[in-house]
């Protein structure tokens, strides 16, 4: 993988997938970071979609000053404090609390954490991260934990390195100075990033560097750099989570791209395609009758899912396909034993998506200190 930097020129205008028509007054959304079908675009189109260029994409992730990766925060930490299934905790105060045995076992603050939260005792508001720094994943991978002095924000942006701006766009009648009664009114939502943040992407394809692409609407361009110090770290990060993988035993599965977990099914010969939070693939350890094999999905922490609009291109048309719903980055998975994707295997249709970046998955053991 060669690693580079996306830096904006000015403001980027990312729609989300919601319907769009500025002749009906509508107001539309955007959404940051990029997902993988925006950046791929960006990339297809720098080197010459004509000639079928095919490239394998890593990320986008958050970048600060060139040097060092960001990552979604881990969604399943509350305040800085860690959630674990409470089946995991036998010291659990609701360890044999009633809870429904064929569902996601539920998250609790572990009985061994020594860190309770302190927004309110100092009378001082706390910024916590939203995005933690390559070191701080790093050591997550080697321990298990986060230091909860590794919660807080220590410079601008890092609970949040963008500011959304809002701007109407009018037009006006021709001889009047009114706005059109049809066509004449809509407002967007433009993203300007933080002096000193970019994006990152890893290609498998070596671009020459600087140059200029544009990402998303309006025209809008990016400086492209490439970004060696970048790769260094991921392959760090990707060592670490095989091993841990290898490793086997209860492990968390940390989500930092999009996880689009999609399944097609039918129903009196129609085909539906279906989204969910986790992968299909993974059953879960709690069965509802004797005859189910029990999985090892334990249970898990997300969030609001993430709508993508995808399009169907060939040679001749691009035409829009139909939304998918994506797991948000930062999910976390808790498993009895680290279990693989079926979109890692190259021979699959579903593949795709983890070329375009989808579904990046860190592996982290899971550990518990009753002293």
């Amino acid at each position: 993988m060669f690693w580079y930097t996306l830096t904006p020129l000015d403001v980027l205008l990312l729609r989300d997938a919601k319907p769009f028509s500025p002749g009906e007054r509508a107001w539309a959304g955007s959404v940051f970071p990029p997902n993988g079908h925006s950046i791929a675009g960006a990339l297809s189109a720098l080197m010459n979609r004509s000639q079928g260029s095919k490239f394998r994409l890593t990320g986008p992730f958050l970048c600060w000053s060139g040097e060092t990766l960001y990552f979604p925060r881990p969604l399943g930490f509350v305040g800085k404090t860690p959630l674990v299934p409470v089946d995991w905790d036998e010291r659990s105060h609701v360890h044999h609390a009633l809870s429904d045995p064929h569902q996601p076992r539920p998250l609790v603050k572990p009985s061994w954490s020594k860190h309770p939260e302190d927004e309110d005792n100092a009378g001082i508001e706390k910024k916590y991260r939203q995005y933690l720094p390559f070191e701080v994943v790093n050591e997550y991978l080697k321990t298990g934990e986060i230091d909860p002095n590794h919660w807080l924000v220590e410079h601008a942006g890092e609970d949040k390195p963008w500011t959304v701006e809002t701007r109407s766009h009018n037009s006006i009648e021709d001889g009047k100075r009114q706005v059109k009664d049809a066509d004449g009114y809509f407002v967007e939502n433009a993203i300007r990033l933080y002096p000193g943040w970019s994006l990152a992407i890893g290609v498998d394809v070596e671009i020459d560097t600087p140059t200029t692409l544009r990402l998303g609407g309006e025209g809008h361009r990016v400086i492209l750099q490439r970004c060696d110090h970048l790769s260094k770290q991921w392959e760090t990060l990707q060592k670490l989570s095989q091993h841990n993988f290898n490793r086997g035993g209860k492990s968390l599965a940390y989500l930092v791209t999009p996880g689009v977990f999609e399944r097609k099914e039918k129903d009196n010969g129609k085909e539906t395609a279906i989204c969910q939070a986790f992968p299909w693939e993974w059953k879960l350890a709690q069965t509802a009758n004797q005859n189910q094999t029990p999985g090892e999905l334990v249970s898990f922490a997300t969030e609001k899912a993430v709508a993508i609009s995808c399009r169907f291109r060939d040679k001749d048309k691009s035409i829009p396909a139909p939304q998918v719903f994506a797991a948000p980055p930062g999910s976390l998975y808790y498993l009895k034993q680290p279990q693989s994707l079926f979109q890692d295997d190259s021979n699959t249709k579903v593949h795709t998506w983890r070329q375009l970046g989808y579904s990046e998955l860190l592996w982290i053991p899971f550990i518990h200190n009753y002293h």
